[in-house]
């Protein structure tokens, strides 16, 4: 589809989660219609993890989105998605590659919310596919249940906070699930949930620098637990780290399910979201350093710069690899 102004930013970049969206809203198609392609049980596919999703290069206004999604690998009880985002200039005619994402999805039952039902088998064109699947099925996994175990974190206020620390910039966003954020099982589609999140990431990175900011990359994202409708929900974000020219802001989204069935808020989401900031030309810019104050933003600090660290060094050896090729 055609990117409309209200997709964009003030200076016309396409927001980082409207394109999340788009590609979960083509997961969740290409899984559903799978998992319903033999006699049973009728079932929706959700949103389980998204993977690392780097924006290649920026989507503007004007400009049309082709979205095509793949089915790559199978287990008994989950679908990997694999999702390819073009833009495409109608001008002139001139197309690029803006992302690239994978994804998994399980499917629900139509009867019972709480019924996970097994997957179809796909068929592989060779043996190495199924096992380089098989793979990326067992580290996702053992990926998921490692981010589960650290979510104990909450961001509370800062009374007046200085410029450049933590506390400055870190924002919340708190949003009433209703139907039309909803799938057929009332509860929330992952990509709605996804572009509030790169929202709130947005106002952080962009009270942190003041100028044009863009989303640049999205490590895993991971959907512990389903938020039904009716619940309130609460986006936290927060700065992580920076580079000269990066951002690493974490969020999470908290769910207070008080309607149907009463119980404790919980952690339903979480996800660390990188940005670049922007001159008006579109070229990069400096990005001020974090100022960390206590302990545990100096800790938080140098785990970000460990990923920075590790997905740089993974950068360089894939450009190493494809100007060997």
């Amino acid at each position: 589809r055609i990117m409309r102004p209200d997709d964009a930013n003030i200076a016309g970049n396409v927001h980082g989660g409207t394109i999340l969206k788009m590609i979960e809203e083509a997961g969740a198609i290409i899984s559903t219609r799978h998992c319903n392609s033999q006699d049973g049980e009728p079932c929706v596919a959700a949103l389980a993890r998204v993977e690392r999703t780097d924006f290649l290069s920026p989507m503007c206004i004007g400009e049309v989105a082709n979205v095509s999604a793949e089915i790559t690998y199978t287990s008994r009880h989950s679908v990997e998605v694999q999702v390819n985002v073009m833009s495409e200039n109608i001008l002139t005619g001139a197309k690029k590659v803006t992302n690239k994402a994978t994804l998994w999805y399980v499917p629900l039952s139509l009867k019972n919310v709480n019924k996970v039902l097994e997957v179809p088998p796909i068929q592989y064109a060779r043996k190495e596919q199924e096992d380089e699947g098989k793979k990326r099925y067992e580290e996702q996994k053992l990926d998921r249940l490692e981010t589960k175990q650290r979510n104990g974190d909450v961001i509370l206020p800062v009374i007046n906070p200085e410029p450049h620390t933590v506390g400055y910039s870190q924002s919340s966003l708190i949003h009433l699930v209703g139907p039309s954020d909803c799938t057929l099982l009332g509860f929330v589609h992952g990509g709605v949930t996804m572009k509030l999140m790169d929202e709130v990431a947005g106002i952080v990175a962009a009270r942190h620098c003041k100028t044009n900011i863009v989303t640049a990359s999205v490590d895993a994202i991971n959907f512990h637990e389903k938020i039904k409708k009716g619940c309130v929900i609460t986006v936290s974000g927060r700065m992580t780290f920076t580079s000269n020219k990066s951002m690493e802001i974490e969020v999470f989204v908290d769910a207070d399910p008080f309607v149907d069935e009463p119980r404790e808020r919980y952690r339903a989401v979480s996800a660390f979201f990188t940005y670049v900031s922007l001159s008006k030309e579109g070229k990069p810019l400096p990005v001020p350093q974090l100022l960390t104050e206590t302990e545990d933003e100096k800790r938080r600090f140098e785990e970000g710069k460990g990923r920075y660290l590790q997905t740089k060094a993974k950068r360089q050896a894939q450009m190493q690899q494809s100007a060997q090729q």
